[in-house]
């Protein structure tokens, strides 16, 4: 029986990649060990790492560019920590998109200045702000690309020379911009990527080094750099299993092919959306999320048979988050657009029977 998982993660993996790293889980490499009791000095580890950290290069096309990518742990709250805590020297400028971006304001607090360029908090976090200043001098300005929560996503990065600093948590190897606009960039990985429990930070090792406070070791990007993400024991699983998600990525036609798939299925929803006359979209149009399309019953009443058809029609995952309400179909890279039609099928029976 086929679950369509529309969860907002962890999320979905391609199938292949589960099968693979389960048979891992028994026997790595026909080493007679399981993958989660290997050492991680192990050749066969340094070679998943050391693949996994080149793959992320790769499809982001910022090989031979300046770039080191990282495998952490903490998730994107630990980021939002670190990422001050290594070039906030004085003044920072933060968009607010939501409430990763809230909580990243929090915590870059602690280091210096905080300017909010600007923020949608107003309309409940449902637009992107545009047209804002940015302050020649800021240390850095830092963006969520997406954001899971409200269905939202940046298209057009603002025009700065200052460093570019992105949360791409949800929506890192979907869309094929230029991503050397960013000096770094930190994603957790169960969104497109892996299973929770690791954290991708892509960064350009020339921003590094120019805050004048001590860093702990374990909180430093230039530690993990050197010691190749393994200052501590890196999380073994979640590092393959990413690994395995970007060799899968790439034998599918990298960025761009995803890209175009995933603008068929984000299209697919939102035509029913906007056609079907009992529901309507949370997010505003232009900057509706290619990764969690968010919207709502105009009529309370029907969410009790609705929410039966999407049960019956095996159909997991979507109810909204509780800041929005309504439900929320996060339609990660690994989703086929025949699960999507599932969705979309079910939303028009709700129409036929009312």
């Amino acid at each position: 029986m086929k679950i369509h998982n529309f969860s907002a993660g962890p999320s979905i993996l391609p199938e292949e990649v589960i099968k693979k790293a389960s048979d891992a889980i028994l026997n790595i490499n026909n080493s007679g060990l399981s993958l989660i009791e290997i050492s991680h000095r192990s050749k066969d580890f340094v070679e998943i790492m050391d693949h996994a950290t080149s793959l992320a290069l790769e499809l982001l096309n910022l090989e031979n560019k300046g770039y080191k990518a990282l495998f952490l742990q903490g998730g994107a709250s630990l980021q939002f920590l670190m990422t001050a805590y290594n070039l906030l020297q004085n003044k920072a400028g933060y968009l607010n998109t939501g409430s990763w971006s809230t909580k990243a304001i929090k915590e870059a607090k602690l280091f210096g200045e905080v300017v909010e360029l600007a923020s949608s908090k107003d309309k409940n976090f449902n637009y992107i702000p545009k047209g804002f200043d940015i302050d020649q001098n800021l240390d850095y300005v830092h963006l969520t690309t997406n954001n899971t929560i409200f269905g939202t996503q940046i298209k057009a990065l603002p025009t700065t020379n200052v460093p570019l600093i992105a949360d791409m948590s949800s929506d890192i190897f979907s869309t094929n911009i230029d991503f050397s606009k960013f000096d770094l960039i930190y994603a957790g990985a169960q969104k497109n990527m892996g299973p929770a429990g690791t954290t991708l930070v892509v960064v350009k090792e020339d921003i590094l080094g120019k805050v004048d406070r001590q860093i702990p070791s374990m909180l430093d990007y230039r530690v993990h750099i050197d010691k190749d993400s393994m200052f501590n024991t890196p999380p073994v699983f979640a590092v393959y299993t990413s690994m395995l998600t970007l060799q899968w990525l790439k034998e599918n036609g990298g960025i761009s092919s995803i890209e175009e798939k995933n603008s068929k299925k984000s299209n697919l929803i939102y035509n029913e959306i906007d056609s079907n006359e009992l529901f309507e979209g949370f997010a505003s149009i232009e900057d509706r999320s290619c990764m969690n399309a968010t919207f709502n019953l105009k009529n309370n009443q029907h969410k009790e048979q609705f929410d039966k058809m999407c049960k019956n029609a095996n159909i997991s995952g979507v109810n909204g988050h509780r800041s929005v309400g309504g439900y929320r179909a996060s339609i990660y890279n690994a989703m086929d657009i025949s699960s999507v039609n599932v969705l979309v099928e079910v939303m028009k029976e709700l129409k036929n029977n009312v």
